[in-house]
């Protein structure tokens, strides 16, 4: 599909070129998937393919000279690893992560007008009509890790084109690294084994508590929708990066207190 895209001259050859590392992350997430592998050994499989990546996007430019400190460069693979992971973390429920990637990337498409994150939209929802609940095929780590690859690098390209800055992307897809980040820090608080799975993502607090996939899905999607109007209103200027990025902060401590509130009592270890 890249390469019928850049044939097309649907995609820029920076971006192409950018995304044609995630070949490799698939191919990690693909053998993972038959066949576990260390995680050592898929962190820095990742670090490689992030790294390649961001030298073909030119780093992560906080100005228009670009930044090439090497510390700003390593924090930037650091995030994108822990993207691509995080993404991993949250495709724990039927249509969860697709519909997360179809947001994203239409969202995208408001901001930026690009046809390529239309596409990417088309290509996924292709695919949700299968992942839907009760889902009849899964996306595995192949699918998981590749999507948050591919979600991470447009939206470095982006702002590195001054098309929408980066905190446009923290924002919209803040309803998975909110989650994934405060689960894994409050794991880390309890001293739990961190590569060991659990099912304590407020997502999946959700379902184990009796919400259907289906309901958790529209709770995201409701969630998300909320983080676009904040979007969007930062874009015009309604409201300043602090108030926006306060704004996300509230939403999601309101989102964290509503799943420990009405699920209170319930002989749950949360």
């Amino acid at each position: 599909m890249l390469i019928i895209l850049f044939y097309e001259g649907l995609i820029e050859s920076k971006l192409f070129f950018a995304l044609l590392p995630g070949l490799g992350i698939a191919a990690i997430g693909f053998i993972d998937d038959l066949k576990s592998l260390s995680p050592l050994l898929r962190l820095l499989s990742q670090i490689l393919f992030a790294t390649g990546a961001l030298i073909i996007l030119g780093g992560l430019n906080l100005s228009e000279g670009g930044n090439s400190s090497v510390l700003w460069f390593a924090l930037t693979v650091f995030g994108m690893v822990w993207f691509i992971n995080l993404y991993n973390f949250m495709d724990g429920a039927d249509g969860y992560a697709s519909m997360e990637a179809i947001f994203v990337a239409l969202a995208f498409y408001i901001f930026t007008k690009t046809e390529v994150t239309i596409l990417l939209a088309c290509a996924i929802v292709g695919f949700l009509f299968w992942n839907w609940p009760k889902a009849k095929v899964f996306m595995g780590d192949v699918g998981s890790t590749t999507l948050g690859f591919i979600l991470i690098v447009i939206g470095i390209y982006f702002h590195n084109q001054t098309t929408i800055e980066i905190y446009y992307f923290l924002i919209l897809t803040s309803l998975f690294w909110f989650d994934a980040t405060l689960t894994i820090l409050r794991r880390a608080i309890k001293r739990e084994k961190l590569t060991t799975a659990h099912n304590k993502h407020l997502y999946q607090i959700l379902i184990r508590s009796g919400y259907s996939h289906i309901h958790t899905l529209f709770l995201g999607l409701t969630i998300n929708l909320a983080l676009l109007i904040i979007c969007i209103l930062l874009n015009r200027d309604v409201i300043p990066i602090p108030g926006a990025f306060t704004a996300v902060v509230v939403l999601f401590l309101i989102y964290d207190r509503f799943v420990h509130y009405v699920y209170r009592g319930r002989q749950y270890d949360i």
